[in-house]
């Protein structure tokens, strides 16, 4: 494994993390995700990544049991902050009242009295952004938290936040997360030239594109048992990936892959840590196999020629509108 700074920070991070949006606490089983936490650290991952909302806060419980033990220092644990973690108005968003209860929640939850990196989960229209801010600056100060991010804020969020934090001397956002892969781009416009000139480096989630760049859903075919898209029935996120033209193009990745004695899944993870505003690639697991040979593609440093071979092969597949919106700001 080797490691990289986190933006322009001291600390360092492990270019794969370990993310368990989707598995820990709903589709996989405590043992089994537990095995995964511990062979990810047995690889050398150490950096794991959460939110409050995943499986309805279930996902921090898991993975707190799963580092329970492992000497913190040894780790970097992060997580978010945003989206509806029960039923009352106040239960989400960004708001001061929010932020305070739902660290002191995480941190109960994760069994730690401090978090490495505090996200904000999305941008919040409806909370003065000053009152974001200052309520994260105030968690620095009081040593809960070391540092602060935000996934999924446009460049014209970001500049007002760093702008307004400059203005009045708190510190920094070092990261952003956003969604990038071979075939979701939407970041490289406008987002990765800000955050190079800001200092603040990406950590990267659905770099396999749920799966679908490991090659292993096939055009014309039913999702495999215990995939994403098979559990799923092909619904939610997954699905603007599984049209026919996608998986057709996808395979056309292989024989790139087998050139370079690599899977299919290492290269887009590979291709991902190519640029040189990632800091890391989230990858989730099922099973500590995955973890394993998901790993195998830190260090690789894929050439022009690939690089190429990789465009030609995807063609104007590749969203790249930086208008485009992940996901929504439900405030309900």
């Amino acid at each position: 494994m080797e490691y990289r700074r986190l933006g322009r920070t001291g600390m360092y991070v492990s270019e794969i993390s370990y993310g368990n949006w989707i598995t820990h606490g709903s589709q996989v089983e405590q043992t089994a995700a537990i095995s995964c936490v511990r062979a990810a650290l047995d690889e050398g991952i150490t950096t794991f990544d959460t939110a409050d909302v995943y499986a309805g806060t279930k996902a921090e419980v898991v993975l707190g049991k799963a580092l329970k033990g492992v000497k913190r220092e040894s780790y970097e644990l992060f997580t978010k902050v945003y989206f509806p973690t029960g039923t009352g108005k106040n239960d989400r968003g960004l708001s001061r009242k929010h932020i305070m209860e739902s660290v002191e929640a995480s941190l109960k939850r994760l069994g730690t009295d401090h978090i490495d990196l505090y996200q904000a989960h999305r941008f919040d229209v409806e909370t003065p952004l000053d009152e974001t801010l200052r309520a994260f600056d105030d968690l620095i100060r009081q040593g809960k938290v070391n540092y602060i991010g935000f996934s999924e804020w446009d460049s014209s969020q970001i500049s007002a936040a760093l702008r307004y934090q400059k203005e009045n001397n708190l510190d920094r956002f070092v990261s952003s997360q956003p969604q990038y892969s071979m075939l979701w781009r939407v970041i490289e416009k406008e987002v990765v030239p800000l955050c190079e000139r800001e200092g603040i480096g990406q950590i990267v989630w659905s770099p396999m594109a749920q799966g679908v760049l490991t090659g292993k859903y096939l055009p014309g075919k039913k999702a495999p048992a215990g995939s994403r898209a098979h559990d799923k029935g092909g619904s939610g996120m997954i699905s603007r990936w599984l049209r026919e033209e996608v998986l057709t193009t996808v395979q056309k990745l292989k024989p790139i892959a087998e050139s370079i004695d690599l899977t299919m899944g290492q290269m887009a993870l590979a291709w991902a840590l190519a640029n040189k505003n990632v800091s890391s690639v989230i990858m989730g697991a099922t099973k500590p196999s995955q973890v394993k040979d998901n790993v195998k593609a830190s260090g690789v440093k894929l050439d022009a020629a690939t690089m190429k071979a990789i465009d030609q092969a995807l063609g104007s597949l590749p969203e790249r509108d930086p208008s485009k919106n992940v996901s929504p700001n439900p405030r309900s």
